[in-house]
């Protein structure tokens, strides 16, 4: 177990009624952490438009008291409460930051080189740099290629494209020593909830405004994922400019 992990049930953690704590960084505060940074992505289930990664730092000492209120895993939360809560969350951290993957990245390198680009593009962008990471779910993508039992498109890490194109400062970003995964993080950790809220919220309202360019999908309601609605319009329009190609999903149309 993680230190400063509490114990419990993952279905526990979920409850909406309970306020994800600052155990884990002040275990790690104790260590010697100062900046703490928490990470978690959205929009990997996505048919289309940016797999997104949120960055959220806290400073060393600060009091459970200082939680926004509303500080959630941010699937817990209605589209308008994020909205809401997002201002707060953002000034509550240290600094914070959001790195995307385009769809054609998704397409051309996997998931999890894609979260792994996207993360280090929010990584480049912080003022303050973190001396440690907790990443939300089991595995190290960050750092690690390759991991057995990650998910099955890690075999395109082979041609990990991080380099000069992946962003300003992405190449070279520094990915501190200690990093901690842990399931269930973003219900359970405050920077990671908070990472999670800041991902959140910038890509729906990227996926809002996309939805004034594309509007038979539905974006503004479904952000990319596989309504009913997204559905019937990939059937009567086919594919827009911001779908992911190499998903299962296109081989059932009559065209892509």
């Amino acid at each position: 177990m993680s230190p400063g992990v509490p114990a419990g049930s993952r279905a526990r953690a979920r409850s909406p009624s309970v306020r994800p704590s600052l155990d884990v960084e002040r275990a790690l505060w104790r260590d010697g952490h100062r900046w703490v940074a928490g990470i978690d992505e959205v929009g990997r289930g996505a048919w289309a438009g940016p797999l997104s990664v949120g960055v959220a730092v806290v400073y060393a000492g600060c009091p459970t008291r200082s939680i926004p209120r509303w500080l959630r895993d941010s699937k817990l939360l209605t589209e308008a409460r994020r909205e809401a809560v997002h201002g707060s969350v953002a000034r509550w951290c240290a600094d914070g930051a959001v790195g995307h993957a385009t769809p054609a990245e998704c397409d051309r390198w996997g998931m999890t080189v894609a979260w792994r680009l996207a993360a280090r593009r929010a990584l480049a962008i912080l003022e303050v740099v973190p001396d440690a990471l907790v990443i939300d779910g089991p595995y190290d993508l960050l750092r690690e290629r390759g991991v057995r039992g990650a998910p099955a498109d890690d075999e395109r890490t082979a041609c990990d494209p991080i380099g000069p194109h992946a962003g300003p400062g992405a190449s070279d970003v520094p990915v501190p020593a200690t990093v901690l995964t842990l399931v269930g993080g973003d219900a359970r950790c405050a920077a990671v909830a908070a990472a999670s809220i800041l991902a959140k919220v910038a890509r729906d309202r990227i996926m809002r405004d996309e939805a004034v360019h594309f509007p038979p999908y539905g974006f503004d309601r479904n952000k990319g994922y596989p309504s009913i609605r997204h559905q019937i319009a990939l059937r009567g329009y086919g594919l827009s400019s911001i779908h992911r190609r190499s998903w299962t999903y296109v081989a059932g149309l009559p065209w892509h």
